[in-house]
């Protein structure tokens, strides 16, 4: 009986042909990739506007980490951030009450803001001071003191409006560092509170601009 004879393969009589595989393979790996990256890890945000001054500033560009948010998901819970963490939520609605379900048809804006108070807290906003009330602290505390670093770092000391409300179930009461006149739409000014399930994440690093990177 005589050798067989070995006929090439596809891809060796057409290199071009695996060249071309080799590149198409890659690319749906990479953007694979970068979605789930973007959907689990981490995702990035240029802040606009001066609702976060001075802690932030226009144009600023941070890093919010998904993962967290990603693993309570898993665990069949709500993310729920720490007191005093800058936190990315979605807002679907103009105006209104903020709801889980974004309107059909319209694209989700994303704000930053500072988490202050959590369901059953009791929020007061009177004479330029922000008090919350809770049963650990019933005659109240502010929620900046442990924030405000300086003057050019954390919230800034006068909070305008009035107001006087609990936080409702599911919920937070969130607030720009820059709440002197309208600087901030947030929970104090016509935003209304955030579900937990609106939240994106927690920021955890500004990358630009570069001479100010930080952690937080």
């Amino acid at each position: 009986m005589g050798d067989m004879e070995m006929k090439p393969s596809f891809f060796v009589k057409h290199p071009l042909a695996k060249d071309l595989l080799s590149l198409v393979l890659f690319v749906v790996c990479v953007i694979l990739g970068t979605i789930l990256l973007n959907s689990f890890v981490f995702r990035s945000y240029n802040v606009v506007g001066s609702s976060m001054e001075n802690t932030l500033q226009d144009k600023d560009r941070v890093i919010v980490n998904r993962l967290t948010v990603s693993w309570s998901h898993f665990l069949g819970k709500e993310y729920q951030p720490k007191r005093g963490q800058i936190i990315v939520f979605a807002n679907g609605e103009a105006s209104g009450a903020l709801t889980c379900e974004a309107p059909e048809g319209q694209a989700d804006q994303y704000i930053i803001k500072r988490v202050i108070a959590f369901p059953g807290e009791r929020v007061v906003v009177q004479d330029g001071k922000l008090t919350v009330y809770n049963d650990e602290h019933p005659d109240g505390f502010s929620p900046d003191d442990t924030t405000r670093v300086d003057e050019n770092n954390g919230p800034k000391e006068d909070t305008s409006g009035e107001v006087d409300m609990v936080v409702p179930e599911g919920e937070l009461f969130v607030a720009g560092d820059n709440r002197e006149g309208q600087h901030s739409f947030d929970s104090r000014s016509g935003l209304g509170t955030v579900p937990f399930c609106r939240i994106v994440g927690p920021a955890s690093l500004r990358i630009y601009p570069f001479n100010k990177v930080r952690f937080f």
